[in-house]
């Protein structure tokens, strides 16, 4: 693995420095050159050579950016101009772009996350640039006013970094980042740079000799920024990211500015002949000291983690505070004789606050430098933004939905209630039946082509005798069933007649209490043979109703024309009918020339909303909203939902059509209110007419049996398969019926056996039904078949002899 980052040991691992400096995040070698590229092809329908320049130039910000191997202004540079690219990138390519970044966490280096996420990298290389801002502050000396001065606007700015990257950047993140870009860590970060930034104003206030009262303050406010740091240091998400060494640092920091801020105050009562409050203050102070010694002794006994530099400070406060409360006690109690008043009751030091989270300019606002020497010329500045693609893409689904399914799926919806109204009227065919006589209508032709390849009626007659053998069949099983039942309860009856009380004879369980279920079983099947019956002979009373149709169906297509009325022998010339039918077609013909001009309209509809491209304008709405912004920058972050006003001006456009529907509906129901008046002349004309009567009756006494024929079919097949079950299930059920019966007549033999000795003749023989009842020719059969049969031991001195071929 090789890491492009490694940060140097830097003042946050010098002993001699009271100052934390933030670690940089550690990322491996990423390239965006080549999935950028095939990005810009694929999706943006653009040539990816005309930004190679581009991309190789983003490469090489990035290398530079996370290759540095010291810190440095020119380092901070070089992240801040890759931060400020990548700010303006984003206005152009999605935030998942097809490029993988992989950073490591800053304070634990083997936590990683890696993801496509152009935001995670922007929160990465802001993260770090806010680092670079207190290496910088915590390189400074910091002897004398211009370089604390330096180390206060560093650090301000570090804070001012943490808190942008937390409230704006982190916040835009689509994937799990690491912990150290937590909240509870960046506020942590952002308060630890405004206590160092609090802590320069504290050194040099008091290498300034400014008042004490002032210094009081300014070590108070220290001590609070303290506070703050340690809540949200103490976090329990944070376990395991924040360094171990840093509470405790933080803590005893906070002790060590609350007692110089009471050590300070003393001094001003000192000075103001307060000396009962300076010895209470002294106090105080010595108190907080005491406190963090005690800090200090169980680190060095422990941990031994908190710097030299810290305990040094510490020691040394607490040995000038102690020896100050010395001289106090003993001139106040020797000399001045001033009340101490209780710690209680004093009055709280105002703190004085300086230090404030102070992002640079370049840092909220990168697009104002965009094109300047800080950040160079923007990348990619001739690509269309994403969010242009984005609101294209709504724009074609608002208008895909409007174009097609809404106003061409109403023309269908005109058309398609037209169609069922002619439907309903059986139009056109019943006036092709008048125009065109001759033949039979396709639907009897494919009906008869059906019924023929079925074997016609005596097909049907068939399947309705094979009907009829399965239910009889089935009938004679139910009753062997029961058969085998009833003479096996005959003879357990006659088995129990007569027996001693208190014999196995007399106490056999009866067969009633032993076939409940299997008569249940017959019940069962007996009722659903039957209502098969009936439905066979509901099925055989429409075949035979319909025979005869069946029968013309089922004979050659010039056979069953010639059995149709037809009006080619004897047209029809009555002028009153003609005129009708003259009339109905008109109306017809209006209907086909209405759907043919519907169709030319919604194809003038589809290649209207093909040549609609919303770009351009999306374009001009763009730079007209970038004008209107009041910020002066370059980058400008544009929402989908600016585009709405825009949206709805363009599809206004469409409204026209909607009128187009309206006026269609109007007219087609208009045509249609027509059509039907016209259809009510002609079905009384042409129910008057006695050839057309006999014509469509047939017609339709055809249509009829055909339906007939198909239903009887189908449930004749259906009955097939129907039986073939029940015909497996009733032999199982015999077969119980048969195994019952067997297993208690050989049961009753060897009751009756045990107890007299001998067999009656009417047990000793086998129960009717049975399956090993054999009859008494076929017994003569079997042994005359044995005398037969050779001697089947095999011996092997006899020669192997093999049967003839037949």
């Amino acid at each position: 693995m090789f890491l492009f980052r490694q940060a140097l040991p830097d003042k946050d691992g010098n002993d001699n420095s009271t100052l934390l400096a933030v670690k940089f995040k550690t990322t491996e070698r990423t390239i965006f050159a080549t999935p950028l590229a095939n990005y810009i092809a694929s999706s943006y329908a653009e040539p990816p050579e005309a930004y190679r320049d581009d991309l190789r130039i983003l490469d090489e910000l990035r290398e530079s950016a996370t290759a540095a191997l010291d810190v440095n202004t020119s380092v901070l540079k070089r992240n801040t101009r890759y931060y400020g690219q990548l700010s303006f990138i984003l206005s152009k390519f999605p935030a998942d772009v097809n490029v993988q970044f992989k950073w490591y966490n800053a304070f634990d280096c083997d936590s990683s996350v890696s993801c496509q996420d152009l935001y995670f990298e922007k929160a990465a290389v802001l993260f770090n640039v806010g680092a670079i801002y207190s290496q910088l502050a915590c390189r400074e000396s910091r002897n004398d006013k211009e370089s604390l001065n330096r180390a206060f606007g560093y650090f301000q700015s570090a804070a001012g970094t943490f808190a942008c990257l937390q409230r704006k950047v982190v916040s835009e993140t689509r994937t799990q980042v690491t912990t150290d870009l937590s909240a509870y860590m960046l506020t942590t970060l952002e308060n630890l740079m405004l206590c160092q930034a609090q802590e320069c104003v504290w050194h040099r206030s008091v290498l300034g000799h400014m008042k004490d009262a002032n210094v009081a303050r300014v070590a108070q406010q220290v001590a609070e920024f303290y506070d703050l740091a340690i809540e949200s240091g103490s976090q329990g998400s944070l376990a395991g990211t924040i360094p171990a060494h840093w509470l405790d640092h933080f803590k005893v920091k906070r002790l060590y500015f609350y007692a110089e801020a009471q050590y300070r105050k003393a001094l001003d009562c000192l000075a103001g002949s307060h000396y009962g409050e300076e010895v209470a203050r002294l106090r105080m102070a010595q108190d907080h000291c005491s406190q963090a010694a005690e800090l200090v002794a169980y680190d060095q006994r422990w941990s031994k983690t908190l710097r030299a530099a810290v305990i040094d400070m510490v020691r040394s406060l607490q040995e000038l505070v102690s020896s100050n409360c010395t001289r106090a006690e003993r001139d106040n109690d020797v000399i001045y004789l001033d009340p101490v008043p209780a710690a209680s009751s004093l009055a709280g030091i105002t703190p004085y606050k300086l230090a404030q989270p102070i992002a640079p300019e370049i840092v909220q606002n990168p697009g104002k430098y965009l094109g300047e020497e800080e950040l160079g010329p923007p990348l990619f500045k001739g690509l269309v933004p994403f969010v242009i693609h984005q609101a294209a893409s709504l724009y074609e689904d608002r208008k895909e939905q409007l174009v097609n399914k809404d106003l061409i799926t109403s023309l269908d919806e005109l058309t398609a209630d037209c169609e069922a109204v002619l439907s309903s009227l059986n139009l056109p065919n019943a006036l092709e039946a008048i125009q065109k006589p001759v033949g039979l209508p396709p639907n009897i032709l494919v009906g008869a082509d059906e019924i023929r390849s079925e074997g016609g009626f005596l097909g049907i007659k068939r399947l309705l005798d094979n009907a009829t053998d399965a239910n009889a069949r089935a009938t004679s099983m139910v009753d062997a069933s029961e058969r085998a039942l009833d003479d096996e309860a005959r003879e357990d009856l006659r088995v129990r007649q007569g027996a001693v009380a208190n014999s196995a004879r007399a106490k056999r369980t009866e067969s009633s209490d032993l076939t409940n279920s299997l008569r249940a079983d017959i019940a069962k099947y007996r009722d659903i043979v039957q209502k098969a019956r009936e439905s066979d002979a509901t099925i055989g009373g429409q075949v035979d109703t319909w025979s005869k149709f069946f029968a013309l169906l089922g004979s050659p297509r010039e056979e069953l024309e010639r059995q149709v009325p037809s009006t080619t022998v004897n047209p029809i010339t009555d002028p009153h009918h003609t005129q009708i039918v003259e009339r109905l077609q008109q109306y017809l013909n209006e209907v086909t020339l209405m759907r043919r001009e519907r169709l030319k309209s919604v194809e003038k509809l589809r290649r209207t909303a093909n040549e609609d491209d919303v770009t351009p304008a999306l374009n001009e709405e763009m730079q007209r909203l970038a004008a209107l912004t009041a910020s002066a920058t370059s980058i400008v972050k544009f929402e989908v939902h600016q585009f709405e006003d825009l949206f709805a001006q363009r599809l206004d456009k469409y409204g026209s059509w909607r009128k187009y529907i309206d006026e269609e509906r109007e007219a087609q129901a208009e045509l249609l209110d027509s059509i039907r008046e016209a259809n009510q002349a002609f079905l009384m004309a042409r129910s008057s007419h006695p050839l057309l009567q006999q014509r469509q009756k047939a017609l339709s006494n055809l249509e009829t049996a055909i339906k007939r024929f198909r239903e009887a079919s189908f449930n004749l097949h259906d009955g097939t398969r129907f039986y073939a079950t029940l015909e497996s299930e009733l032999a199982r059920l015999k077969e119980n019926c048969l195994d019952f019966a067997m297993a208690r007549h050989l049961d009753a033999l060897d009751l009756v056996g045990a107890g007299h000795g001998e067999i009656p003749d009417d047990l000793s023989k086998t129960p009717p039904g049975s399956s090993s009842q054999i009859s008494s020719s076929q017994q003569q059969q079997q042994q005359q078949q044995q005398r037969q049969q050779p001697n089947l031991v095999w011996d092997p001195t006899m020669p192997l002899k093999y049967a003839r071929p037949k």
